[in-house]
């Protein structure tokens, strides 16, 4: 591993090359000329890296006379660095879009595609449209992919030499890939290269979510308002309680007594209640620890996920089925069916099918090792263009959320009066509406940025830099929008930079530092002035959720205030307890990855072989090998063409359905991994073993249905066109995420597995406190195990 300074000497030089070639003086079919040679040279093997100099410059030229843009040295470092599968920290407007355009253009030369990853259709379908004179002036195709586009519109854009798109778009479409029976019906082209812009929201706070095809199923769940009632009987002080942070709700053995009687069953927890058993502990979730307007909304009459991460609408995740249908339920809504996933994929696993990859982020370094470890990317700081002059003065910190919140109101409308203008970043949907309101009541008008429309949001953001703006917006909205001082025209601009540029508050830190910096990096781009602060108090939910008041001496902390804190050590100890946090999850995913990698190995050889049949590049024998007399009869009656296409769409049939069913054998292994630890196995060994066992057994139906249908086929219980009738794709199928964390619950327990001996001892509380994220059902088996011992 080259050191990072040592990297960015290298392509200082190289850059120095680059800025030697003049091409001023050719004529624009010249410079077309000298694209296409460089094409020629690619298509006969010459290595890529010997053209650099020339390719970027020839882009470089293509910039300025397109865009009319000189291309900063620091872009071409970027662009070196990208063009070397570098992820690439560069800070907020120091021209991403623009660097992105440099490798692109060259790695298109060899004709395999390559992709640009978006944050949202929005970004994908400006930054296609803004970059396109430039890639037309020098013979290289362009397209970009929007959500609601047909497979044929899709297919020309993803045949372009550069494509723009969403990793989830695209990842969406290799699991529609994953089920077609024609090779003429697979979208994609190949995973050759792709540059991921937002890199960090992408690979990493998002890269566990799995991506799901699902088609329709007439299954209903029909004991949901049954359970959803009984649960609302309960008696909170009695029946149920949560562990410290909230995050978890169990049955205490009062609780499991009491729903047992009103559900009329037994043993909540014997085998035959399984299903039942998560029903109860999914409607308790939903009734206790998921609230409207924090944890989602209710938009059109439809649950909508609100992201933790960026308080934004989650647009088309689901929790899984038994949390989503008790929500429904719990809302009096419609339960909509999830229906049968016949495919899914996490983006974690779908980047990776990429050959190379490079990325772009304004905040990388926090997550360095997680980079590199999962995805092979190492991190190149790119310098700014201008020094930052941004001020990010130190938190202020209160007693309680009240006086947090009008302190920030204050704050906000004598900042309004001098005209400065204010990005306030609020952590919920909930509580920008609260902020809004009363800054209407306080004679500030603002715009306020809740779950509209991407291309409507980017329009809103990027006046937030005009003189006199107030704009309230959960974290991370128009993420990819440059906010100029003085708006898209620059007015006033002078003005404003004399008042201190924008101004971004923060009304609450996040467990992740990146978050947090992201906020503040909308403040100070390509060196104008700014500032950032946040607002902190000791309610607020990072605070609680980890105790850090408990590790503060009791003389440092005050009763009741409406002044800010001043003692330092509350910023110095929650900047320590969210370095914690930041490692620990980061562990956390650490451990979570470990349990995905055998069943995407199972989902690779799956699809490959999908590959190989539907571009006939599988044998399939069964027919001729162990049914010769139907196989007779099938060529005296049907054409070889025939013969073969119904084998494919025979194998193609059983390989959907079986497939289907085992991601479901997967998703109920899962739910019940958590009762190893109890029997003092490693749930990591019996994942694995219990996914080896069942995907052989998947082979083995596969096979068996194969032959069954033959068997039937020979003796005249079915016909070849009732089989081929069958034999056809879902009609219908549909796209979503789902916010799958069945795994989280247990994976902090393996490490004090050894602590169950002990749990007859001490009291369960002090197991507990051990764990800090813990699924419902397990906490209600360990209460119901224990406590008599306890």
């Amino acid at each position: 591993m080259i050191k990072r300074n040592t990297l960015l000497e290298n392509y200082k030089t190289i850059v120095k090359d680059i800025k030697k070639i003049n091409l001023t003086s050719l004529s624009n079919n010249e410079l077309l000329n000298k694209s296409q040679g460089l094409k020629e040279l690619a298509s006969k093997g010459t290595d890529l890296n010997s053209l650099i100099v020339e390719g970027f410059a020839l882009v470089k030229e293509a910039v300025k006379r397109t865009l009319g843009f000189e291309v900063f040295d620091v872009q071409l470092l970027a662009a070196l660095a990208l063009n070397d599968r570098k992820l690439i920290e560069m800070q907020t407007g120091e021209g991403k879009t623009l660097t992105a355009v440099f490798p692109a253009y060259l790695n298109s030369l060899l004709k395999k595609g390559v992709h640009i990853l978006t944050f949202n259709d929005y970004l994908a379908k400006r930054d296609a449209l803004w970059m396109k004179a430039v890639y037309e002036m020098l013979g290289v195709t362009v397209g970009f992919i929007q959500e609601n586009m047909d497979k044929n519109e899709k297919k020309k854009a993803y045949a372009c030499d550069i494509t723009y798109v969403t990793a989830k778009e695209s990842g969406f479409d290799y699991l529609r890939d994953s089920i077609c029976y024609n090779n003429e019906d697979l979208i994609h082209r190949g995973f050759h290269f792709a540059i991921i812009d937002e890199a960090d929201s992408i690979l990493i706070d998002e890269a566990r979510i799995p991506m799901v095809i699902a088609t329709n199923t007439d299954e209903k769940d029909n004991d949901l308002k049954k359970v959803r009632k009984a649960i609302t009987m309960l008696d909170s002080l009695v029946d149920y309680t949560t562990d410290e942070y909230s995050l978890n709700v169990y049955l205490t053995d009062k609780g499991i007594d009491h729903i047992e009687k009103l559900l009329g069953c037994k043993n909540l927890y014997s085998s035959e209640n399984f299903s039942l058993l998560r029903q109860v502990n999914s409607a308790l979730y939903a009734e206790v620890l998921l609230e409207k307007d924090i944890d989602y909304i209710i938009k059109n009459n439809k649950i909508q996920m609100v992201d933790e991460f960026t308080g934004r609408i989650a647009k088309n995740r689901h929790w899984p089925d038994g949390l989503q249908g008790a929500l429904e339920t719990k809302e009096n809504l419609e339960v909509q069916s999830s229906g049968k996933i016949i495919g899914q994929i996490t983006l974690q696993h779908f980047i990776s099918l990429y050959e190379n990859l490079a990325g772009m982020t304004g905040t990388a370094i926090d997550s360095e090792d997680e980079f590199f470890e999962y995805y092979g990317m190492e991190i190149v700081i790119i310098p700014p263009n201008k020094k930052s002059i941004r001020k990010d003065l130190p938190n202020y910190v209160f007693t309680h959320k009240e006086a947090k919140f009008n302190a920030l109101a204050k704050e906000i409308k004598e900042v309004h009066t001098t005209g400065q203008p204010i990005l306030i970043g609020t952590s919920s949907i909930r509580e920008s509406s609260l902020l809004a309101d009363k800054l209407l009541s306080m004679g500030v008008n603002c715009q306020v940025l809740n779950a509209k429309n991407d291309e409507l949001e980017a329009k809103i953001i990027e006046k937030a830099g005009v003189l006199g703006a107030v704009t309230v917006s959960t974290n991370m909205a128009g993420r990819g929008i440059d906010i100029l001082l003085g708006g898209p025209n620059g007015e006033n601009r002078e003005q404003i930079k004399e008042l201190g540029g924008l101004y971004v508050i923060g009304t609450n830190l996040y467990e992740s530092l990146r978050i947090d910096k992201q906020l503040k990096g909308r403040a100070g781009r390509q060196g104008d002035p700014g500032m950032t602060r946040f607002f902190v108090s000791l309610e607020d939910e990072l605070i609680v959720k980890y105790g850090i008041q408990n590790i503060i001496p009791d003389k440092y902390i005050p009763k009741l205030q409406d002044e800010a804190l001043e003692n330092g050590v509350f910023n110095q100890k929650i900047n320590q307890i969210q370095r914690i946090v930041q490692g620990k999850n980061s562990d956390l995913r650490k451990e979570l990855y470990k349990f995905s990698i055998i069943l995407n190995d199972q989902r690779q050889y799956m699809y490959n072989m999908r590959i190989k049949i539907i571009t006939n590049k599988f044998n399939d024998e069964v027919l001729s090998e162990f049914f010769p007399n139907l196989y007779e009869k099938f060529n005296s009656i049907y054409t070889i063409n025939e013969i073969e296409e119904f084998k494919k769409n025979l194998r193609l049939f059983y390989i959907n359905k079986y497939w289907a069913d085992y991601l479901n054998i997967v998703s109920n292994i899962k739910e019940g991994i958590h009762l190893n630890i109890i029997n003092g196995r490693n749930p990591l060994a019996v994942f694995h073993m219990r996914l080896i066992e069942e995907f052989e057994t998947l082979q083995q139906e596969i096979d068996a249905a194969i032959k069954e249908d033959y068997r039937k086929l020979e003796v005249s219980e079915i016909s070849f066109e009732e089989i081929n009738k069958r034999n056809t794709p879902p009609l219908s199928t549909w796209t979503y995420f789902v916010n799958d964390n069945s795994l989280d619950g247990f994976i902090t327990l393996i490490p004090i597995a050894a602590l169950l001996d002990v749990a007859k001892v001490f009291n369960l509380k002090i197991l507990r406190d051990y764990i800090s994220i813990f699924s419902f059902a397990m906490e209600s088996a360990y209460y119901k195990f224990f406590k008599k011992d306890a």
